[in-house]
C-alpha cells in the first residue's frame, strides 16, 4: 500500500471520529478505509485506535502520530501545490547552460525580452563551451550545436549556424592569396581545440567535397580568444558568421573562400526527457524558437 496514502486516510478518519465518515468523505467503502488503518499500524508497530462498539478513539501513540501525520500530509499537500504552480505559470529558477560567444552576442536580447514578459522568473545561465551532462548538473536547458547520444535527452532545432572562412587585412596582405581550399595548406590556421579533428577543415562547392589538413598556428577552446588573435594577424579562422559579423563590418575582418558553399551546423535547445517539463521550460524553448524564426 502507498504510505503516504494511509496517513492521509488515518488523518481523515482521527478528524472524522468513524471509519463510516472518513469512507464516505473520500468516496471509498468502510473495509477499505479500516485495511489502511490496519496496514498503517502494522507498519508504525502501533495500535493507533482504540475500538469500541459504536465509536472509535485515538490511543496516546495514536495521538502522537497524528501530529507527525497532520505535518507530512500539510507539507506534502503545500508541496504538490507549488508544483501545479510550476505546470501552470512561468516562475521559479530557468538554469541554463550556453555557449560563449553565443551567450553574449545572440541570446542576451531574446532573454532580456523573455525576463521583462515574466518578471516572477529567474534565470541561472552557465557558459561554457565544453559538454556540460544536464541531469548530472541540474541543467534545464543546454545550447548545442551537436547531434544527441544521450537518450535521457531531447533536442529541438531553433537556428543553422552559416560557417565560413576569414583572415585580417593585415594577414592577408603579407602572406600568399588564399584562391582555393588547397592554398590553407600554406597559411597559419587558428582552430577550435573541442571540434573533431580541429585541423581537418572540410569545404564543399556543391559537388566535391574538399578537406584540408590545416597547419594549427593556435588551438583554443574559447571562440572569442580565436577571433581576437585573428584581427590581431595571426591566420585564418572559420567561424559562424554571427561570431564575427561585428569584425566584417568594421573591416578588421575579411571573408576568404567565398566560392565555397557555406557549411550549415545546427543549432538545438536541449532539455532533459520527460512528460512533466515545469511551464518556464516549456515557455522558453518555444519562445527562442520563435524569436529565431523571426530572424
Amino acid at each position: 500500500m502507498d504510505k503516504f496514502d494511509c496517513l492521509k486516510v488515518f488523518t481523515r478518519v482521527a478528524s472524522l471520529g468513524t471509519f463510516t465518515a472518513a469512507a464516505n468523505e473520500l468516496n471509498t467503502t468502510q473495509s477499505a478505509v479500516s485495511k489502511k488503518i490496519a496496514w498503517l499500524e502494522k507498519k508504525v508497530g502501533i495500535t493507533l485506535f482504540s475500538r469500541h462498539a459504536r465509536a472509535i478513539s485515538l490511543t496516546s501513540g495514536g495521538k502522537q502520530y497524528l501530529g507527525l501525520a497532520l505535518k507530512l500530509t500539510e507539507e506534502m499537500n503545500f508541496f504538490e501545490s507549488q508544483l501545479r504552480k510550476e505546470q501552470a505559470s512561468v516562475s521559479g529558477v530557468l538554469k541554463l547552460s550556453v555557449p560563449s560567444g553565443f551567450s553574449t552576442r545572440l541570446l542576451s536580447a531574446p532573454l532580456n525580452d523573455f525576463l521583462n514578459l515574466y518578471p516572477d522568473l529567474s534565470v541561472d545561465v552557465s557558459v561554457s563551451d565544453k559538454f556540460v551532462d544536464l541531469v548530472e548538473e541540474d541543467i534545464d536547458i543546454a545550447i548545442r550545436a551537436t547531434n544527441l547520444k544521450d537518450s535521457r535527452l531531447k533536442a529541438r532545432w531553433f537556428m543553422d549556424n552559416d560557417i565560413v572562412y576569414f583572415a585580417s587585412p593585415s594577414y592577408l596582405e603579407k602572406h600568399p592569396p588564399i584562391m582555393s581550399a588547397h592554398d590553407l595548406n600554406q597559411h597559419q590556421c587558428l582552430t577550435y581545440s573541442l571540434a573533431s579533428l580541429s585541423n581537418l577543415w572540410r569545404l564543399t562547392d556543391g559537388k566535391e567535397e574538399f578537406k584540408v589538413k590545416v597547419n594549427e598556428q593556435l588551438r583554443s577552446d574559447s571562440p572569442e580568444m580565436l577571433t581576437q588573435m585573428a584581427k590581431l594577424g595571426q591566420g585564418v579562422i572559420v567561424m559562424p558568421r554571427w561570431m564575427v559579423e561585428q569584425e566584417l563590418q568594421a573591416g578588421t575582418l575579411q571573408q576568404i573562400l567565398k566560392q565555397y558553399k557555406s557549411t550549415k551546423l545546427p543549432m538545438y535547445l536541449v532539455y532533459k526527457d520527460s512528460e512533466y517539463h515545469p511551464q518556464r521550460i516549456r515557455t522558453f524553448i518555444d519562445f527562442i524558437v520563435d524569436y529565431f524564426s523571426c530572424d
